[in-house]
């Protein structure tokens, strides 16, 4: 993981380019998407992070984005209902 704030913009498009960076969360409410979510671009830089996989972000407690995962999403949110 690595934090928005701590990098420049062209490390952060190298990143992308590259395939190093595949998603983005919210390090305040613990959820990551994809780079594409509308909800991700109105996202503080503050609070932005990086993950080069879902793996990671689920490894680090985060929950997928209902709006640019939802099928993800579905399937975190009925773990916790059953």
């Amino acid at each position: 993981m690595e934090q928005h704030s701590l990098l420049t913009d062209s490390t952060v498009r190298q990143g992308i380019k590259n395939g190093k960076i595949l998603f983005g969360g919210n390090k305040n409410l613990k959820i990551y998407g994809t780079l594409k979510c509308t909800s991700g671009k109105r996202m503080k830089r503050k609070n932005r992070v990086f993950f080069t996989s879902e793996e990671e972000a689920l490894s680090m407690e985060y929950r997928p984005c209902g709006h640019c995962m939802k099928t993800a999403y579905k399937k975190w949110k009925n773990g916790f209902i059953q």
